[in-house]
């Protein structure tokens, strides 16, 4: 069927970003909160990876994971040189996941739980969520709107509630970034209600 979407079994908990080193360590950018369970030497990971990629359709296996400054750095089979991570740059890593642990992942979805969910701000649905943009820096959420498309950046900070069972992921954003959108009539009470200061 579609051969670029994963397994609904599998959770994405991963992106490799670039090479570390010459003995084939990969820099990761990890989707997990819990990465001493899920990057475990033997850990296997499908690899989200280009049709022309040559690592296309195979799996990855940890060997190791270190920490060099605060950066996680893999080291895996059959990845042997630096130039076999630098084909891995940018690939992301899935891994088979039980439906039963689901809830124990807080910052981890699958992208097709996540599309056609509503985008709620202070209590008001301000859209509904087209897709996802995999983007190396970190994970953009497309929010359809009257006005148009919105990207919002998928980070805790404005992101900080995403409740699959009930369809809603609500958005704290800065200012600026919803504000072209046209139906906000509560964002404005004070003028809307002068008469208010007359009784005084």
């Amino acid at each position: 069927m579609n051969e670029n979407t994963p397994p609904r079994t599998q959770l994405r908990v991963g992106r490799l970003t670039k090479a570390h080193g010459l003995k084939g360590a990969i820099k990761l950018e990890m989707f997990t909160d819990d990465p001493g369970r899920r990057f475990v030497p033997g850990a296997r990971f499908t690899l989200q990876v280009p049709s022309g990629s040559p690592w296309h359709g195979k799996t990855l296996e940890l060997v190791e994971l270190r920490w060099y400054n605060q950066q996680p750095v893999g080291f895996f089979k059959d990845v042997p040189d630096r130039t076999a991570a630098e084909s891995l740059a940018k690939a992301i890593l899935w891994i088979e996941q039980d439906a039963a642990e689901a809830s124990d992942e807080e910052d981890a979805w699958y992208d097709h739980q996540l599309v056609g969910l509503a985008v709620v701000r202070d209590g008001v649905q301000v859209g509904t969520i087209a897709r996802l943009d995999h983007m190396p820096a970190q994970d953009l959420l497309i929010v359809k709107t009257p006005a148009g498309d919105v990207m919002v950046p998928f980070v805790k900070a404005i992101v900080p509630s995403v409740d699959i069972a009930s369809g809603i992921v609500t958005v704290t954003p800065p200012t600026g970034l919803f504000e072209e959108l046209p139906d906000e009539p509560d964002d404005a009470p004070s003028e809307a209600a002068p008469s208010d200061e007359a009784t005084e």
